[in-house]
């Protein structure tokens, strides 16, 4: 069976054993683990959890920015009762090309960092006996990975990596790792897609199985009454006086899909569904046909010592946080995040912008400047390489994040790439061409597509725009240009930038803008990285957000401080937080708090 994309669940029919714990861990210095039999067992590992990301753990620099080849293990004992049933090994995500072995034999590889994918390992079960998990990753970044990048050898022969990326190239076994037993007969893949007419809510719906047996639908509201049944692998369900999904005002049916025959049920699987439609319309985006005003951030899965691992209560804080402040929306900058993230916001009501991993399309280790100041570099869509390997890489993530996320009724839109250089090459744009129309042929739903756009992607330059839905703007006139005592002459370029933008007819985001910021550094009169000079920059372009009617949503870089490369424009990582790592409030949260507060949800919906 191919990969499954169903969120495992525990069920009557359904089991789930986690293999989360101490793992065996080894790096491999010298790239042998192939020659010396690793995939039969780690001879001298040492213990590390997963999930988790390995850097943080260790207090040597060496192990901290390994960068190569390493391997994890671990054992299980199968249970009797499985031999019936099919048996999949599920890796929540595995950064960045992982080859799995299981009791020695080669049953999978996987291209990609921050998506699940599955192994059915019946043929190679035993029972009575420990089976053995042996995973061979590498995290090298080059020209056709997602995340893009580079690495370079060092005189001692040891690989540094050189990102073209801010944020720092955590690794590892990040999510958990699971075992999946389900029938032979089984739902494995459903799909939905929502409309409304009046009071009544139509969901089209497509069931794939595997196996006998015939599908049956029915549908309960939240006091779990039922309100809708139908039969058969696709129809539609219709729900009369249908309680719509809106923005911070959640509310989830839960759909229980059956597979049986005569009687006998072979597979149970439960969604919890939010029903609401998503459109563009000249310059707005309609959340149900009511125009709606984005408020949020952009956000990273980082934390200390976990790294980019699976952090529960990370995610729950990062929620309330969010609902405190006002906010209704984030980016997945910019990776795909953990599926739990996408039900808690299913549930809170919060709007995501899914973006897949395609960060550092800009040749420049620099990035951070370079986008900023269009420098003038080498165009990355200009190798062929890239026109072959990565689009195939690209291509294949897409499918599997359109896949994986298809049914939440928080993903309103997907972010096909973060930055990537749109000025350099016209071969960018049949590049851009496949993504897009593959996009709008994965889902059903139709969401609207765009990428997050560089200074240098400006209305009269970028090659790429005409294929977006809405435009996603990266902007810091202020701060990387223009900042400083140059700072009104950065909200005058950006004054001016807009009304280019006004033009075009479509709906703007902003999906970057902000400052370095050192919590507790004041100085009158304001100076860059002081507390009051993030409270000036943000209040000022908030003023211009105002005047421009095309604005849309204002999504601030970042939510909190997180981990980069060492470097001498960042002090232990990027300062651009509202919030701190930690978790606590910079002073211009609470200025933030006022104004997203008194912004209404359909803020400029009506012209």
């Amino acid at each position: 069976m191919a990969n499954k994309y169903l969120y495992p669940q525990n069920s009557a029919t359904r089991q789930v054993v986690d293999l989360s714990g101490m793992w065996k861990f080894a790096f491999d210095f010298e790239s042998e683990g192939d020659v010396k039999g690793y995939k039969n067992g780690i001879p001298d590992g040492i213990l590390l959890p997963v999930p988790a990301s390995f850097a943080d753990f260790f207090t040597e620099k060496l192990y901290k920015e390994y960068t190569g080849d390493f391997w994890y293990e671990t054992e299980f004992y199968a249970d009797i009762a499985w031999a019936d049933r099919d048996v999949d090994i599920r890796f929540y995500a595995a950064a960045h090309v992982a080859e799995v072995y299981f009791n020695g034999e080669k049953v999978a590889y996987h291209h990609g960092g921050f998506l699940p994918f599955t192994i059915n390992v019946n043929k190679q079960l035993k029972y009575g006996v420990p089976n053995r998990i042996v995973v061979k990753l590498n995290n090298e970044l080059s020209h056709t990975t997602l995340p893009c990048g580079e690495y370079k050898v060092l005189k001692n022969g040891r690989k540094l990596t050189a990102p073209y990326f801010d944020f720092f190239n955590y690794s590892g076994l990040i999510r958990p790792v699971k075992l999946v037993i389900t029938p032979k007969n089984s739902i494995v893949d459903i799909t939905l897609n929502h409309r409304t007419e009046s009071k009544t809510a139509y969901t089209d719906y497509t069931v794939e199985t595997v196996g006998a047996g015939n599908v049956n639908v029915e549908v309960y509201d939240e006091k779990h009454k039922k309100v809708a049944a139908v039969s058969g692998n696709n129809g539609t369900v219709e729900i009369k006086n249908a309680h719509l999904w809106q923005p911070l005002n959640a509310y989830l049916y839960t759909f229980e899909f059956t597979l049986s025959d005569n009687g006998v049920i072979y597979d149970k699987y439960s969604l919890e569904v939010g029903v609401r439609t998503v459109k563009v319309v000249g310059n707005r985006i309609l959340i149900n046909e009511t125009p709606v005003y984005f408020k949020g951030f952009g956000k990273h899965e980082d934390s200390a010592v976990c790294g980019r691992g699976y952090n529960l209560p990370f995610i729950k804080r990062d929620f309330e946080l969010m609902k405190w402040i006002g906010a209704n929306s984030f980016r997945t900058s910019h990776y795909p995040y953990s599926e739990e993230i996408y039900q808690l916001a299913d549930r809170e009501g919060f709007l995501i912008i899914d973006e897949l991993p395609a960060v550092g399309m800009l040749v420049s280790t620099r990035n951070a400047v370079d986008a900023a100041t269009a420098a003038k570099i080498k165009p990355f869509f200009e190798e062929e390489i890239v026109q072959t390997v990565t689009l195939k890489n690209h291509i294949n993530t897409l499918e599997e994040c359109v896949q994986r996320d298809k049914n939440h009724a928080s993903v309103v839109a997907w972010s096909l790439l973060n930055e990537p250089d749109t000025t350099g090459s016209e071969k960018a744009i049949p590049y851009f061409k496949a993504l897009f129309d593959k996009c709008a042929e994965l889902d059903v739903q139709k969401r609207p597509r765009s990428f997050a756009h560089i200074i240098a992607s400006q209305p009269d330059k970028c090659l790429c725009t005409h294929l977006t839905d809405f435009v996603m703007l990266n902007r810091y006139y202020g701060w990387y240009l223009l900042g400083g005592y140059e700072l009104e002459d950065g909200f005058a370029r950006l004054d001016e930038e807009l009304t280019k933008w006004d033009k075009t007819g479509k709906p703007v985001m902003f999906t970057e803008y902000g400052t370095d910021t050192l919590p507790g550094l004041t100085r009158l009169p304001a100076i860059q990285w002081t507390e009051n000079y993030q409270e000036e920059y943000l209040e000022g372009y908030h003023k211009i957000f105002d005047k421009h009617d095309c604005i849309m949503g204002e999504q601030i870089w970042n939510f909190a401080d997180f981990q980069t490369t060492e470097g001498i424009i960042r002090v232990d990582g990027n300062k651009k937080g509202i919030f701190t790592r930690e978790r606590n409030p910079k002073h211009v949260a609470f200025g933030l708090k006022k104004r997203w507060d008194k912004l209404p949800v359909n803020y400029k919906g009506n012209k």
